[in-house]
């Protein structure tokens, strides 16, 4: 459920947002509202809709994520999988969760995995808007990190398994990272990461890297 509240000024936000909500209803009056705010939309019912624009050239930077998704809407199953999907997919993508079940629970998930940020059903147009506003200064900033050739890494570790595990976890981060952002271009990858091609290669198979299809 939405509330409507404020609507910011009509081209404020430009940005492109995929939208996943299995309500049909209620995913097009979302998408029509942020249409009218400015933003282009893509909308997916459920998590292969959603990998398919994901997996596209020119991923959308934006996503709001509804987690209870067919086929199991009343659980968070669907929706955590493909928080970790599009993460995989579109590492630099800023993903902010909605849901309207155990919000303790559904939070420390969201959180756990990389979400940018967790709103609770009902929530106002004008709460939406704030975070998608958030999540674009975010996504600016990585933007300019990435153009002075650095990068912003968000990794969650478990303690036991110890600082091997976490370096690992943070080298294929970076790959992907970089590999988005070049198209998966290999020879420009290994240029940005000081990598010869076959370095890049060996890295591939290491974490079974495959470009999208």
């Amino acid at each position: 459920m939405v509330t409507t509240d404020t609507v910011p000024a009509a081209g404020e936000a430009a940005r492109a947002v995929l939208l996943v909500e299995d309500d049909p209803a209620l995913s097009a009056y979302l998408a029509s509202s942020l249409r009218d705010a400015g933003y282009a939309v893509q909308t997916a019912h459920d998590r292969p809709q959603a990998i398919k624009v994901l997996a596209a050239p020119h991923a959308p930077a934006l996503m709001l994520l509804d987690l209870g998704l067919p086929p199991h809407p009343s659980t968070m199953t669907e929706g955590l999988a493909l928080l970790d999907d599009a993460l995989r997919l579109a590492p630099g993508s800023k993903v902010i969760v909605l849901t309207g079940q155990d919000e303790e629970a559904a939070a420390f998930q969201a959180v756990r995995r990389g979400a940018f940020d967790f709103l609770v059903k009902p929530v106002a147009l004008s709460t939406i808007y704030a975070a998608l506003r958030r999540a674009e200064l975010f996504a600016r900033q990585d933007s300019l990190l990435s153009q002075g050739g650095e990068a912003r890494l968000q990794l969650t570790a478990r303690l036991h398994d110890g600082p091997k595990e976490a370096a690992a976890n943070a080298e294929e981060q970076l790959l992907r990272r970089v590999l988005a952002a070049t198209g998966y271009n290999v020879a420009e990858t290994g240029r940005r990461l000081g990598l010869a091609r076959e370095h890049v290669y060996y890295y591939l198979n290491k974490y079974g890297i495959q470009r999208p299809q």
